[in-house]
């Protein structure tokens, strides 16, 4: 005789083993068209972000380009790492913003603010081929 706790367990266990038996896993399908769209969506904020690049995002007129010149020495894949600036170890944005404040002497972005999204976009597409390593200097 099987228990009342031990019987809604049991019929669970059963329950999500039939299931699992019977209906197909997919992962998500997805078409060339899908990755063409997907594709252009990703230059146009590459290219929103290569503007704002160039564009004063302060009080001062200083813009990116001007110490980055097409993103140079951004290093973003060595984000996230320790910035002596900061203090601390930061994602790419977090250091992103320390420019916008200090040299451009701007407001600094949301992280999930749009513009910091293509500021990135830009930054890591630049920067595309380069070997991922997080944390080094």
């Amino acid at each position: 005789m099987i228990n009342r706790i031990q019987f809604p367990k049991t019929v669970l266990l059963i329950t999500v083993f039939a299931l699992s038996t019977i209906l197909p896993v997919h992962s998500d399908e997805f078409s060339n068209k899908d990755l063409e769209r997907w594709q252009q969506q990703f230059m146009n904020s590459v290219k929103a972000g290569r503007k704002l690049w160039t564009t004063p995002l302060g009080s001062n007129k200083v813009v990116c380009a001007q110490c980055h010149p097409n993103a140079a020495n951004t290093h973003p894949e060595t984000y996230p790492k320790f910035q002596k600036q900061i203090g601390k170890v930061v994602p790419l944005w977090e250091m992103i913003n320390w420019c916008i404040r200090n040299p451009a002497e701007g407001q600094p972005l949301a992280a999930d603010d749009q513009r910091m999204i293509d500021i990135q976009a830009y930054i890591t597409y630049e920067r595309r081929g380069v070997k991922l390593e997080p944390g080094k200097h």
